[in-house]
Parts: structure tokens; C-alpha cells; sequence
């Protein structure tokens, strides 16, 4: 497997920056070492093009024929190896040249058929489809190892995906051009396609775990025994005695849950302090003192591990250079120990990225609220990445929600890498 080919630029015209981000995949498939012949696109673009989606893929689609699958979407910012797009017109492209019968573009109008086994899915989702949690369980369980990696759209205007298949769309729907709004969509690989991927987390547990012993859809009312929102407030140091500086301190914190069924026995806060890949962080949302209960954004169950937390820009960074680190030692584990990449990529003086090894390339889900402005300026965050995991062609979008195995999080980072063959 060559290296991805990728490009990404910004300007109020998107034709111009379409021209930009061509001359760069067409100068990198002349180069030796590049995928000359890919076939399968992911294309991101900011919502400021999301007005512009069908002709910014027809344009594309025209200008490089021999690749037929497209896969996509919009997000409030796009990335690519070192640079964020935030809140400006900008387009990242990576073209991946991998077997034909080793992944499927998916849609609406092309659903992922019963003749191809997916080992992964890239998917790409609007979040205000109607039952998304369970469209995410149900794709999860078609492929053969459960795990999923993706977002879902995040735009102030249009909500866009792109998924056009070589094979075509299902009869009675040939007239879908490959934009679409609302549902799933993505790419779906075949064991053949060796991909590994990693959430990392952005916020800081403030509490120590305890478990739901109480609940009633999404309100809290029993944490180990004990009435929730004393609990709360305990762990928080506040009292209702004073509402200003409770309801202050209250609403910068936020919940990390683990279910009882994906927990193991284990504990939601690793080693190292921070939240481990099970943790769904969710917004408190009210608190309710007739039954001394707290109301998060999603379902509670009882036996659900919980944690009161709140974002943390150090830990946010700390936990991205451990999963690129992690990463690297999966892929190179004889050249390059985790305790070396991590020393390496915390270095501030270590400016120059390391050479990515075995990736052939790479996409990263951010959310929305990551990016430069969390992580100490501009590009912060993706510079991180580069340090970390290495010079690599990486593409990526800042989402409005992200998706790694059948899971929704919130505040994390879902960084996956082709892997080049042993």
C-alpha cells in the first residue's frame, strides 16, 4: 500500500480552492512512493461550501475520472497533517488507493449489501436522524468486529454527506448524484484493509467514579447509595446555600458515563488519570431537587459507572500524544517504544515531525469544540498529531458528534490510520 495522496486549501471560491487542493493530489501522484491510480475520495469541506456541495464533487468527479467512489461530509472546520480550517471556506481531499473488493461506498440509495463483509466502517451520519444511537448499534453489528469510526455533520447551514458509488445506486433510486442529507453513509472495509484507530478524550474526571444505584430515563437520583445531587455537590465543593456560585461551577462540569455492559468490571478512569475509550461524556443538563436527582443528556441505567469531569486543555493533550504513541508502537514496535514516542512528541523543542513509518494515511474526528482554540492557538491540536504520530497524509473534520464503535462521544478526538502491509 503507496501513500494516500491528500490536499487542502482555503478561499471564498471554492472553484479556486478546488484547484488548489488538485494541483496538490496531482503533483503527489507524479511522486514516487504515492498511489498513482487511487479510486476511492474522502472529501470534507467547511459549512461556508456546504451551498456548493454537488458542484464541488461534480467538479472534483470531472477532474479526476479514474477515481469512482466518494465519501464525506461537513463539518464547522476541516484538517490536514498540520493545518485547521475553522470558521472559513476551506476543503480537505485524500485519495486512497486500496483492492476493489476490499471496501464499499454506503448510502441511502446504496445500502451496504449482504454480498460484502465488512470488517469497519468509516460512517458519516446527520444528528438529527431519528433513532441514531440504534442506525449506529445496527451498522456496528454488520461488520465482523463491531467497531466504527466517524462523525456526524456539523454545519450552521446545509448538513451535507458525500457517497457516490462506482457501482451505482439501488434500482428507483438512479437519480441520487452523490449529495445527501440526513441518515448514515460512509465506506465500509474488508479485513484486507488494515486499519487501527483511537478515542481520545478531552476532559478531566473531578470526582471519583461511583455507580448508578437509582435512575429514571435520564435523571440521576442515587449515586452508591446516596442522593445524587448531594453527591454533586459534595464532589464539587458547592452548596445551594449560595445558587450563583453553585449553578457557576455546576454548569462548566459535565458527566462521564460507562455502561455496566461495556465496562467489563473495569474502572472509567485509566492509569494515567484520565477517562478511558468507554466514557461518554454528556452535559448535565438540570438538576432536580424534589427527588435530589441530576438530569444528563442521555439514558441512565443502573449499574452505569459515572464521574463528574470537566474539559481540560492538558489533559486533552496529554491523552492525544498517548493514543498517536500507542498507534506507533502497534505498527513499529520494534523501531520506536510507546515510552519513546511519548517522551518524543511531549517534547516542545521536537518541532519536526517524524517520519509516519508504516501509515499510509490517516483521518481524524475532532469535535467541534477541540481544535486550536482548547489546545493554545491556532492549529495546536493537529500539530500535536503530526509531532506524535508523524509526517503523514492525514485529512480530517471537526464534528458535531463522534462515533467509534457503536458509540456517540462528545469532546474527543477518533484517530484512525491505514496501516501499509507487514
Amino acid at each position: 500500500m503507496k501513500l494516500f495522496p491528500y490536499g487542502h486549501a482555503t478561499h471564498p471560491q471554492w472553484e479556486m480552492a478546488a484547484g488548489l487542493v488538485l494541483a496538490q493530489l496531482r503533483a503527489q501522484m507524479a511522486l514516487h512512493g504515492y498511489a498513482s491510480a487511487p479510486t476511492l475520495a474522502v472529501l470534507y469541506i467547511t459549512d461556508h461550501y456546504a451551498a456548493s456541495a454537488q458542484e464541488i464533487l461534480d467538479h472534483l468527479g470531472a477532474e479526476l475520472p479514474g477515481v469512482t467512489d466518494w465519501s464525506g461530509t461537513v463539518g464547522i472546520g476541516v484538517s490536514a497533517n498540520n493545518a485547521e480550517y475553522f470558521d472559513e471556506p476551506a476543503m480537505a481531499v485524500m485519495l486512497c488507493e486500496l483492492p476493489s473488493d476490499q471496501y464499499r461506498v454506503f448510502s441511502g440509495v446504496a445500502p451496504l449489501n449482504l454480498g460484502f463483509e465488512a470488517h469497519t466502517a468509516l460512517v458519516h451520519a446527520d444528528g438529527s436522524t431519528p433513532d441514531l444511537t440504534e442506525l449506529l448499534h445496527e451498522m456496528a453489528g454488520r461488520t465482523a468486529t463491531g467497531y466504527l469510526f466517524g462523525g456526524l455533520s456539523a454545519s450552521r447551514t446545509q448538513s451535507v454527506q458525500f457517497a457516490c458509488a462506482g457501482d451505482g445506486n439501488m434500482r428507483g433510486q438512479g437519480g441520487a448524484r452523490g449529495v445527501f442529507r440526513g441518515g448514515l453513509s460512509g465506506v465500509a472495509f474488508g479485513q484486507g484493509v488494515r486499519l487501527v484507530s483511537r478515542v481520545t478524550q478531552g476532559c478531566l474526571p473531578v470526582s471519583r467514579v461511583r455507580r448508578v444505584t437509582a435512575c429514571e430515563k435520564n435523571v440521576v437520583t442515587v449515586l452508591d447509595g446516596e442522593p445524587a445531587l448531594d453527591v454533586l455537590l459534595s464532589d464539587l465543593g458547592v452548596s445551594l446555600d449560595k445558587p450563583e456560585q453553585a449553578l457557576s461551577v455546576i454548569r462548566a462540569t459535565l458527566v462521564g458515563l460507562v455502561r455496566s455492559s461495556d465496562s467489563d468490571g473495569g474502572n472509567a478512569v485509566a492509569r494515567t488519570g484520565n477517562f478511558g475509550s468507554d466514557v461518554i461524556v454528556r452535559h448535565i443538563i438540570g438538576l432536580d431537587p424534589g427527588r435530589r436527582g441530576i438530569a444528563v443528556s442521555d439514558l441512565v441505567e443502573n449499574g452505569m459507572q459515572l464521574a463528574f469531569c470537566q474539559r481540560n486543555a492538558q489533559a486533552a493533550r496529554a491523552d492525544l500524544v498517548r493514543v498517536c504513541a500507542e498507534i506507533r508502537e502497534e505498527l513499529e514496535p520494534v523501531e520506536l517504544s510507546l515510552e519513546a514516542a511519548m517522551a518524543m512528541s511531549s517534547s516542545r523543542e521536537a518541532s519536526t515531525p517524524q517520519p509516519g513509518g508504516r501509515i499510509a494515511g490517516a483521518i481524524y474526528v475532532s469535535c467541534s469544540g477541540r481544535g486550536g482554540p482548547h489546545f493554545g492557538g491556532p492549529s495546536a491540536e493537529l500539530q500535536i498529531v503530526r509531532r506524535a504520530l508523524g509526517d503523514v497524509p492525514l485529512i480530517g473534520f471537526f464534528a458535531g458528534g463522534e462515533i467509534a464503535r457503536h458509540h456517540l462521544y462528545g469532546y474527543t478526538g477518533v484517530l484512525t490510520v491505514f496501516a501499509q502491509p507487514d
